[in-house]
């Protein structure tokens, strides 16, 4: 597992989250501790104040208060010691002054009273104005990191500039940046771990083989992303079971695989204490009809309701196997989009355990760029796709959440940023106060995780042949119908397509969906002269058996695709095949490889003749 930085990235930032609750729940603590002290004093500064004339202000004159003032700021304590001891010496009781001497004694008090107050007054700011630097630097480390090159000279010219006129300051000791705590998840301490980790993908078809991605908008990229990650994570040491929580569809429409309850995906690896990964399939809404997920807002409750459920008994049955009966409870609970964030904002608060989203699309983003397209109105777009349900469930997760696991930089500025509940430069201060223990004033908000999507090879197969074009040659070569050695299917369903095969392949690969922006692709080629010359055009785009009876957003776009092929004439130079395999996607990879290869190769025999 040293190599596979995706899910050692994953498991230390869950790590990380799970020790944040305890650390946030003893910062709490002392932040209640200083509002007592705080408070206190306060309570001192309101009884002296008055006297004082700081903090409380008259808008009617008083000549007493005046006198006190007066008297408080501008005494001479050398003349008071005087009269003090000109009082105590006086012999006859009938000349001394019990009202003289009880004044000076009180105004001795009042200013040494004044004089311990300003003196606390000014540690206190001085200690604020330290956290307050240190925050602003540790901030500003923690920016520097993610500049670029040039960026970094820039500020580091600005900061010695601001140095040179804030220098009165004694230099304090250089605090390095904290990073995750890798000792959380280090090899001695993987075989002492028993975690129960939770992932949530309600919407979609899920199932571990034969996906059939791109069957519609539900059932794309984030399906094979969540059983990926739930198999990679059951094979990590230290992860005891992997539970996957969908919502199961007993549709006649649909494979009958989407009914059953549970799907084993990973078995446990020899030798081992693991109990694997499984798809955990939960009743919600009518299951024999497939909901998209606009439609499933008014279920959520029972299918939070059904998930708590399957966890507690888990939770209690996993305690009595490993746990000497105590029950093992999910270490942290994975909502992928918005619709699984609300649950597992839901069972996170219900069982009191760390939550974690991944938004993969995001309602907001999605709102902005329907309105500047302009074919649609506000109401229009709500009622398509139920956009401010969705937004809502998105705050709600995000308030929730410890941690937000994203793909890049530019999903939590461009994307994340848009949300109220989050603002970027606010939790890299918030995050910089946590990790120096300082107190962040009861302000909160998830800790943001770039990780990259991983990829499995396990079914990616290398080729050792003498001749590695050879197949490709025999399949579009003069002699094609004498093929000697064994192609993929895939190959032949993509070459059948072009007038001549020996161009280089463009190819798009993706679910028939406008976001994906297929149709300017097509029209791209199609106005490009010299590049349809060039090379042919492949575009994998999901499967389908009728485009007629394929949701509507899926046949709109490719029903646009197919007029653009007609409008520009693109017969011969355009495929489209209508099925493809899970399994076959690296050798469709593989052939654009080939393509271009062979085509280089023609290309340079044909230079030599």
């Amino acid at each position: 597992m040293a190599r596979n930085d995706w899910i050692n990235s994953y498991l230390e930032a869950i790590l990380d989250v799970g020790t944040s609750k305890k650390k946030r729940f003893e910062s709490n603590s002392k932040i209640v501790q200083k509002l007592g002290d705080i408070n206190s004093k306060d309570h001192q500064e309101k009884v002296f104040g008055d006297m004082n004339g700081k903090d409380h202000q008259e808008k009617v004159f008083s000549p007493i208060k005046y006198f006190v003032e007066e008297v408080v700021n501008s005494f001479d304590e050398s003349d008071l010691y005087k009269t003090w001891i000109k009082v105590i010496a006086t012999r006859n009781t009938r000349e001394r002054s019990n009202r003289l001497e009880n004044i000076c004694w009180r105004i001795w008090h009042l200013a040494r009273k004044k004089k311990q107050i300003v003196w606390d007054d000014g540690v206190r700011l001085s200690k604020r104005r330290i956290e307050r630097e240190q925050g602003r630097n540790d901030a500003e480390e923690d920016l520097l990191s993610e500049l670029s090159e040039g960026e970094k000279d820039k500020n580091d010219g600005e900061k010695e500039k601001s140095e040179v006129v804030t220098t009165l300051e004694p230099p304090r000791d250089h605090m390095p940046r904290i990073r995750s705590e890798m000792q959380i998840w280090s090899e001695d301490d993987k075989s002492s771990r028993n975690l129960y980790i939770v992932l949530i993908s309600m919407h979609g078809l899920v199932r571990g083989e034969n996906m059939e991605l791109g069957r519609d908008s539900d059932t794309g990229g984030q399906v094979k992303y969540v059983v990926e990650l739930a198999r990679a994570l059951a094979n990590t040491e230290g992860v005891h079971r992997v539970d996957l929580l969908t919502r199961q569809i007993s549709s006649p429409e649909v494979d009958y695989s989407y009914g059953e309850p549970v799907e084993m995906l990973s078995c446990p690896p020899e030798g081992s204490d693991s109990c694997g990964s499984y798809i955990i399939r939960i009743p919600c809404g009518s299951r024999d009809k497939y909901i998209p997920k606009e439609s499933l807002w008014p279920h959520i409750p029972e299918f939070v309701d059904g998930a708590l459920n399957h966890i507690v008994s888990i939770a209690r049955s996993l305690g009595e196997q490993v746990n000497g009966g105590k029950p093992i409870w999910p270490y942290v609970i994975h909502g992928h989009y918005a619709d699984a964030g609300e649950v597992a904002a839901h069972l996170a608060g219900a069982l009191n355990v760390p939550m974690v989203l991944t938004g993969h699309s995001l309602g907001r983003n999605k709102f902005e760029q329907l309105l500047q397209q302009g074919r649609i109105t506000r109401e229009d777009i709500d009622r398509t796709y139920k956009i401010m349900r969705r937004i809502e469930a998105e705050e709600q997760s995000l308030d929730a959440a410890e941690m937000v696991v994203t793909s890049t930089r530019q999903e939590i500025e461009a994307q994340w940023g848009l949300y109220d509940g989050f603002d970027i430069k606010l939790e890299r201060k918030l995050r910089v106060r946590r990790r120096r223990g300082v107190s962040c004033l009861g302000r909160y908000m998830p800790r943001m995780v770039v990780i990259p999507p991983g990829m499995d090879f396990s079914y990616v197969l290398t080729q050792d042949s003498q001749e590695p074009d050879g197949d490709l040659k025999s399949l579009i070569g003069p002699d094609r119908n004498q093929i000697k050695k064994p192609v993929p299917p895939i190959w032949s369903e993509i070459m059948r397509f072009f007038s001549n095969p020996h161009k280089p392949t463009i190819l798009a690969l993706s679910r028939p969906d406008h976001k994906k922006n297929v149709t300017t692709l097509v029209k791209a080629f199609g106005e490009c002269q010299p590049l349809r010359e060039l090379a042919n055009l492949v575009l994998i785009l999901g499967n389908r058996d009728d485009i007629e009876e394929m949701p509507n957003s899926s046949s709109v776009v490719l029903m646009n695709v197919l007029k653009l092929i007609d409008q520009y004439d693109l017969y011969g130079q355009v495929a489209y095949p209508k099925h493809h395999k899970q399994s076959e996607v690296p050798d469709i990879y593989r052939l654009a490889a080939k393509t271009k290869v062979l085509s280089t190769k023609i290309l340079l025999n044909n230079m030599s003749i």
